[in-house]
């Protein structure tokens, strides 16, 4: 671990950032059904000509952490560090699904593919394939909006901060996550599913669009008790001068 206290913060919690986006990623091929996991009836809802229930994508469980960990990184190392961070992660995402589809490219072992049919899985290649080779257009609206997301997440933290000093650690960190989760939502299923061969209709984007960030909107109030207990812990870890270092560099850069 190295010497430098403020160093080895930004590896354990760029560490934490990478890998909590890269696992949400990956998992988001499952949709899971909220009221079900709760053993609740199906609420059934009605926006913009459209009906469903509370289906998500198993990635929303992280990407709520994800911004969360912004928002600490932000406090402490500025723009710098979440951008550094952001492309980063941005790249390592990339890298990890080049390699899943080479891996989905090998040819498979004869005993391996029916190797879980008493599970009901037939055919283990297809099922590695579906799971790990997510579309292009849902991997391209994740990573741009992502992206996005970040970077407007930096922009509105800074400018609170300026406009507050250092009151109000929830406005500045809660409330650039409720904005940039507001992009991020309906960026990724335009892209994914608007622009995507799915072609989604206009009613359709905006209604999934919209219970999804609701959705985010609760997990980021809900985490807010988070930032003020990692920021104790922090503030414990570095020590009260150090850590008012790093912060009057964060908000200068």
């Amino acid at each position: 671990m190295p010497n430098d206290r403020p160093t080895a913060l930004f590896v354990v919690l760029g560490g934490f950032f990478v890998c909590n986006a890269l696992i949400a990623e990956f998992i988001g091929i499952k949709i899971f059904a909220l009221e079900g996991t709760f053993g609740l009836e199906p609420l059934n809802w009605s926006l913009f000509g459209e009906e469903g229930s509370l289906n998500f994508t198993a990635g929303v469980l992280l990407w709520p952490v994800v911004f969360v960990m912004t928002d600490i990184i932000n406090e402490y190392f500025g723009r710098r560090g979440v951008r550094f961070i952001s492309y980063l992660t941005v790249a390592l995402i990339v890298y990890a699904f080049f390699f899943a589809y080479v891996a989905i490219a090998l040819a498979p072992a004869d005993w391996w593919v029916g190797i879980s049919n008493e599970r009901g899985v037939p055919d283990m290649q297809a099922a590695f394939a579906v799971i790990f080779g997510q579309g292009m257009w849902t991997i391209a609206g994740s990573v741009v909006a992502f992206l996005i997301g970040q970077l407007i997440d930096v922009a509105v933290f800074h400018r609170v901060r300026r406009l507050t000093g250092e009151r109000f650690i929830w406005l500045r960190a809660t409330g650039s996550t409720l904005v940039s989760q507001l992009v991020d939502s309906f960026v990724v299923l335009y892209i994914a599913f608007v622009l995507g061969p799915q072609q989604w209709p206009l009613s359709l984007f905006l209604a999934v669009g919209t219970v999804n960030y609701l959705y985010k909107f609760g997990a980021a109030v809900a985490l807010t008790p988070v930032i003020y207990f990692a920021r104790s812990r922090i503030e414990r870890f570095l020590g009260p001068a150090r850590a008012a270092e790093l912060k009057v560099r964060a908000a200068a850069g």
